[in-house]
C-alpha cells in the first residue's frame, strides 16, 4: 500500500475538487449554448419576461453570499473561529434567500415552462442552478456543523477550503447566466403582456 504525506493528500484533494469544477463547467457552458442558440430568431435574441428588480436582488445577495464565504474562510486561516462562524451562517442564510427568491419569481412567472422556448429555457437554468445552490448550501451547513465541533484550525481546514471554492463557483455560474436570462435580449410581443 502507498503512504501519501498529509500534503499529497490534499494536493490530490484540490486536484479532485478542480477537475470537478472544470466538468461543472462545460455542464453549465452547454447549457448558456443552448440558450443562445435556443433564443436566436432574424431580429437578435430573446428572453422572458421577467422581473428585473427581484433578478437583480437575487443577484446581489448571492454575489453577498460570496463575500461572506470569503470571510469566512479567511477567519479560520486566522484561528478566527468566532468570525468563522459568523461569516459562513451570513453566507447560509444568504444563500437560502436567494433559493427563496428564485421559488417566489417561479411563482410570479407570466409564463409556465412549456408555453414558449424563453420560458422553458429559463425554468431549466434557474432549477439547474438552485440545485448546485442547494448543493453548495448542504457542503457550508457541514462545514458549519464541523466548525461548531471544532474540527478546523489554523494549520486544517481543508473542508472549509472545498466549501468555499464551490460557492464561488456557483455564484460565477450564476453571473453568467442572469446575463443570458434578465440583460440579453428583447421579450418578444407574443409572450410580453
Amino acid at each position: 500500500m502507498i503512504e501519501y504525506s498529509a500534503q499529497q493528500r490534499l494536493n490530490m484533494n484540490r486536484l479532485g475538487l478542480w477537475l470537478f469544477l472544470i466538468s461543472e463547467s462545460f455542464l453549465f457552458a452547454g447549457i448558456l449554448v443552448a440558450r443562445i442558440v435556443l433564443l436566436r430568431n432574424d431580429d437578435g435574441f430573446t428572453r422572458p419576461e421577467l422581473d428585473q428588480g427581484l433578478g437583480l436582488a437575487i443577484t446581489s445577495i448571492l454575489l453577498l453570499s460570496s463575500y461572506f464565504v470569503n470571510s469566512a474562510e479567511v477567519a479560520i486561516g486566522r484561528g478566527d473561529n468566532r468570525n468563522f462562524m459568523w461569516g459562513l451562517g451570513a453566507a447560509i442564510v444568504m444563500g437560502f434567500v436567494f433559493v427563496g427568491g428564485v421559488i417566489y419569481e417561479w411563482s410570479i412567472a407570466h409564463f409556465a415552462p412549456g408555453d414558449h422556448v424563453e420560458g422553458g429555457m429559463f425554468f431549466f437554468m434557474t432549477g439547474m442552478h438552485a440545485l448546485h445552490v442547494i448543493t453548495g448550501l448542504a457542503f457550508l451547513i457541514i462545514v458549519f456543523h464541523n466548525g461548531r465541533l471544532g474540527n478546523y484550525s489554523k494549520e486544517s481546514h481543508w473542508g472549509v477550503e472545498a466549501a468555499a471554492l464551490y460557492w464561488h463557483f456557483v455564484d460565477v455560474v450564476w453571473v453568467f447566466f442572469y446575463v443570458a436570462l434578465y440583460l440579453v435580449g428583447d421579450v418578444p410581443e407574443i409572450i410580453a403582456h
